[in-house]
């Protein structure tokens, strides 16, 4: 039963890979598209080079990055958590994607930790350890701290970029922004792997660590792999709704502001992963920073309408996963005799 378990955790963890490259290429491609800076296809292929490069080079803070976030029951127990977790976690995105509005993958899952733990002690079987610091550091500072440091220093940072080409010609500052979106493009694809490949490898490291096959003091070259050919296979057949969401509707985004937004949020990204090695959202970081350098204009065209729904998406995603991850834990519970006292 542990084997079918640790089977079906590896299973949902590469789809909730797949489907993270799949929705959040968009953090990587919507605003160098937007400003025909690159062509979709020279976009996508450029994200996912680097978004394979990042995940793949995550592993060096996995091990940190999972030692100080949760820790789970041994057997089926902590599995079981995985398995609600992760399975919540899928469906939210995928309803998220669908309706085009960008969120937190990690916030989602770590809403389904947290509602599956929940779940099993109500049943009498061994909660999650750590909730307090997950729930601070994951779910709390991304969904507030960030994308408010985010869309104010994006606000700020035009002002000293626009002084900086006051000279220049706008079709020349188009130009020469143009080409600097393709490099930032790139960054932020990598700052993406680098944070969110750590999220489904350190899943995979605590599914087998609950499975007794490790005791998580090295990683398996063939997590890294693995985390990092979803995240390269999901970027690659890419979802344009989210895409078309920030690029078209949000607000309006020249190259100059563009690669504002897109520099600002991987200078954080690389921060919060190998500085802090704190867990930043790209998609809240990316949208906030679009959001802050778009307001900075003198024609600002915010859909405020559509900057509401993304709050309240933002605001319902731990709570939904953490509701759904609730319910599919409680379908586990039958097997509470298999689990280790």
């Amino acid at each position: 039963m542990i084997v079918a378990f640790l089977v079906l955790v590896v299973g949902l963890a590469s789809g909730f890979a797949f489907l993270n490259g799949f929705r959040d290429v968009s953090n990587a491609v919507a605003l160098s598209t937007r400003t025909r800076a690159l062509t979709p296809s020279v976009a996508v292929l450029l994200a996912a080079v680097f978004n394979f490069i990042g995940a793949m080079l995550s592993g060096s803070f996995v091990l940190a990055f999972t030692q100080s976030w949760i820790t789970l029951p041994n057997g089926i127990g902590g599995l079981s958590m995985l398995t609600s977790a992760l399975a919540a976690s899928i469906i939210w995105g995928v309803y998220a994607w669908w309706r085009g509005i960008p969120l937190s993958s990690t916030n989602s899952l770590v809403g389904g930790l947290i509602g599956a733990g929940a779940a099993s002690a109500l049943v009498g079987g061994n909660s999650i350890n750590g909730v307090d610091n997950v729930l601070l550091t994951q779910v709390a500072l991304p969904l507030v701290l960030s994308p408010l440091i985010a869309f104010v220093a994006a606000y700020l940072l035009v002002w000293p970029v626009t002084w900086a080409a006051r000279y220049t010609q706008p079709n020349v500052i188009n130009r020469r922004f143009r080409r600097a979106q393709a490099v930032s493009a790139a960054a932020v694809a990598f700052g993406h792997g680098l944070q969110d490949g750590q999220r489904t490898a350190a899943v995979l490291l605590l599914a087998l660590v609950a499975a007794g096959l490790s005791s998580g003091g090295e990683l398996p070259l063939w997590i890294l792999l693995l985390t990092a050919i979803m995240l390269t296979a999901g970027t690659m057949f890419g979802g344009w709704r989210i895409s078309h969401t920030l690029g078209h509707k949000l607000i309006r985004v020249d190259p100059l502001r563009g690669f504002v937004a897109q520099t600002l949020t991987s200078v954080m990204l690389f921060v919060g992963a190998i500085g802090l090695q704190l867990p930043l959202s790209t998609t809240h970081t990316l949208t906030a920073s679009v959001l802050g350098a778009g307001t900075n204009q003198r024609f600002a065209t915010t859909n405020r309408r559509l900057v509401r729904r993304i709050l309240l998406f933002w605001v319902a995603t731990p709570l939904v996963t953490a509701a759904a991850a609730f319910v599919l834990e409680l379908a586990f519970s039958p097997l509470a005799d298999l689990r280790p006292n």
